[in-house]
């Protein structure tokens, strides 16, 4: 039985009792003083009890039975005010609690500053909705518009598009022809499975942040080998394609052997994004089985992935988002404690995050968890295959400054941490496996039922997935196990090895040569993130600045920075980011302010009230731009 549901049950029968006692209080008081009568007239003279009997029979209970009738004459309305009260009683009581435990989770003072900026917000959008502001703001939005469109979507006479399917089917040698030009359309090349590349990849240059994880192009070749094997297949089907269900098996076997997990369970998703909903799908109906918590609630870190809140608008859990020590960058444990309440059925940390690569205090959540019988989800999508090796590596003990500060130590992370009870790690990122493949893995598998979806009464027979998706690209497992088999242990150390030693790299050339930007905390692994030292500069002038220089770095917010996620194409141009970055910095000293593409999005989400609003309009413009053909 619920919290929720005891509450009413409490506050009925409190209702009930309190509206009838005071509409009988004088009859039963009447009724009660005459049997103490003659009880006491039973004590005195035991003779009497013949009298008392007859009284008994002919007055009283005749007495008390006609005040019942008058009551219920009296008082018909009785029973339809209690439920009256009741009802606003309990509503009362739920928003008393909702509203406590949001300040608690919060506190005071944001809470406050979280409502005026919500009136400012609601009040600019109702000035902009009239039609001066409407006007100008769907004219900035249509040039918004106009220039995503530009940017993805080829344009030209001489652009072909094929919006229908030809009446006859095409070629293999038309096909990659037609794909080839698409390429060029858009200032692209492609790799062929030969491994020849295109001068005009960007993403070859090494200049992008994160995004592409390419293992090389011996492994690429690999990727494609296996893919190709297992095109058609499909592990809905694993009689059909046994080989494919043992791969399948056999990654997640593997990943749960390097979270020092070997006992325990998982399974594979599309991505990072799925392995956390189905995280938060996991802990919601695991808490209404187990605890009958229906209003779940999480509680997560202001640098916890956007995916958690995705998953919780799915799965209908209200997020409760912890602020940050400034200096360390790790979640507020005390914040957290705090925010714990009876609805709460899991709590999160990163290890790595994606916003500035900092690691959350993982073992004070594993108290926290284990304390409340909660549970504690570990995010290591980004992490991946870097942060396992960091110890091997001998990087996890991090870096000792002049001043014998002890810099980017990797603290415990995984199951061994007692009170860890999931962790989700992408094999598509630093595990090099082709994009669409990711890792969700519990501590046993009793907890992992919880994620099936099952349907015994379906007309079309027992229907069962692990996940979100039916059916899935075989070809992805394939690519993913071959990926692992061929880089190895060692190969994963090697490239941990570089990876973070790229990173830490610029991290203390930010530190130790270019006084106007600060690292943000002290990240363990393969992402950083700096932001403005000087007031008087704008760190997103600075990433401007950088884009003009080639490179495509990431925006941040709060505090407002630029992250770079290193990957092994970063290795051979790390020296060039460093000078470029010192050159940029110098640049956005002169630069006007608010002039460019990122201050122009991202400090508008930062600074304005307002902003979030406009820059949601602005992602979804985005999205529709996607599927213009």
């Amino acid at each position: 039985m619920t919290l929720t549901l005891l509450n009413a049950l409490f506050f009925a029968c409190l209702a009930l009792i309190l509206e009838w006692a005071r509409v009988t209080k004088t009859s039963l008081i009447i009724a009660g003083r005459d049997v103490l009568d003659g009880l006491k007239s039973i004590v005195e003279t035991p003779s009497n009890v013949p009298d008392f009997v007859t009284t008994l029979r002919t007055t009283i209970i005749p007495g008390v039975a006609t005040a019942i009738k008058t009551v219920i004459h009296t008082s018909s309305s009785a029973p339809f005010d209690a439920l009256k009260s009741l009802l606003l009683y309990y509503i009362l009581f739920t928003y008393a609690l909702r509203t406590y435990r949001h300040v608690r989770a919060r506190g005071l003072w944001s809470c406050i500053s979280m409502f005026a900026s919500s009136v400012a917000k609601n009040i600019l959008i109702l000035i902009i909705t009239l039609p001066p502001g409407r006007t100008k703001v769907q004219l900035e939005l249509s040039k918004v518009r106009q220039d995503i469109e530009t940017k993805l979507v080829p344009q030209g006479a001489d652009v072909a598009r094929h919006l229908e399917l030809p009446q006859q089917g095409q070629s293999m040698e038309w096909i990659l022809e037609e794909m080839t030009r698409m390429d060029d359309e858009a200032g692209m090349g492609y790799e062929g499975k030969d491994g020849k590349s295109d001068d005009r990849l960007d993403w070859k240059q090494g200049k992008i942040s994160g995004t592409v994880y390419h293992g090389g192009a011996d492994l690429t070749r690999v990727i494609f080998a296996a893919c190709e094997r297992y095109a058609v297949s499909n592990p809905l089907h694993p009689d059909v394609f046994p080989a494919i269900r043992k791969m399948e098996a056999e990654i997640v076997s593997m990943c749960l052997r390097l979270y020092n997990n070997p006992d325990g369970a998982g399974t594979m998703t599309s991505g990072g994004t799925e392995s956390i909903v189905m995280a938060v799908k996991t802990y919601r109906d695991w808490a209404r089985s187990v605890k009958g918590i229906t209003e779940p609630e999480m509680v997560i870190p202001l640098t916890a992935h956007a995916a958690f809140d995705k998953g919780a608008a799915y799965m209908g859990v209200k997020v409760h988002t912890i602020p940050l020590d400034p200096v360390t960058r790790k979640v507020d444990i005390r914040r957290v404690r705090v925010a714990i309440n009876p609805n709460t059925i899991m709590i999160v940390g990163s290890a790595i995050n994606y916003p500035d690569g900092n690691e959350d205090s993982i073992v004070a959540l594993g108290q926290i968890a284990l304390k409340h019988n909660i549970g504690l989800h570990v995010d290591c999508c980004l992490g991946s295959f870097v942060v396992p090796f960091l110890e091997r590596a001998g990087l996890a003990d991090g870096e000792t400054d002049a001043e014998g500060n002890v810099r980017y130590r990797l603290e415990p992370f995984d199951f061994r941490v007692k009170g860890v009870t999931s962790v989700s790690c992408d094999t598509h990122k630093y595990g090099f496996a082709p994009k669409g493949t990711s890792v969700i893995m519990y501590r046993d598998a009793s907890l992992r039922r919880y994620q099936y979806y099952v349907n015994p009464n379906w007309v079309g027979g027992v229907y069962a997935s692990p996940s979100l998706s039916g059916s899935r690209p075989g070809s992805l497992i394939a690519g993913t196990w071959a990926a692992m088999q061929y880089m190895g242990s060692d190969g994963y150390l090697a490239s941990c090895r570089s990876l973070v030693t790229c990173a830490r790299k610029i991290a203390n050339a930010i530190t130790t040569s270019i006084p106007s930007l600060y690292v943000l905390g002290s990240p363990p692994a393969s992402v950083i993130a700096f932001a403005s030292r000087d007031k008087d500069m704008d760190v997103l002038e600075v990433g401007d600045a950088m884009r003009k220089r080639g490179w495509h770095l990431n925006a941040i917010t709060e505090p407002k920075g630029v992250h770079i996620a290193c990957t092994r194409l970063t290795l051979a141009v790390v020296d060039l980011f460093v000078e470029d970055l010192k050159a940029s910095v110098e640049q956005a000293r002169r630069a006007p302010e608010g002039k460019g593409n990122m201050v122009s999005l991202y400090g508008l989400g930062s600074s304005s009230p307002v902003g979030p609003t406009l820059v949601g309009e602005v992602a979804t413009i985005f999205l529709d731009t996607l599927y213009k053909a």
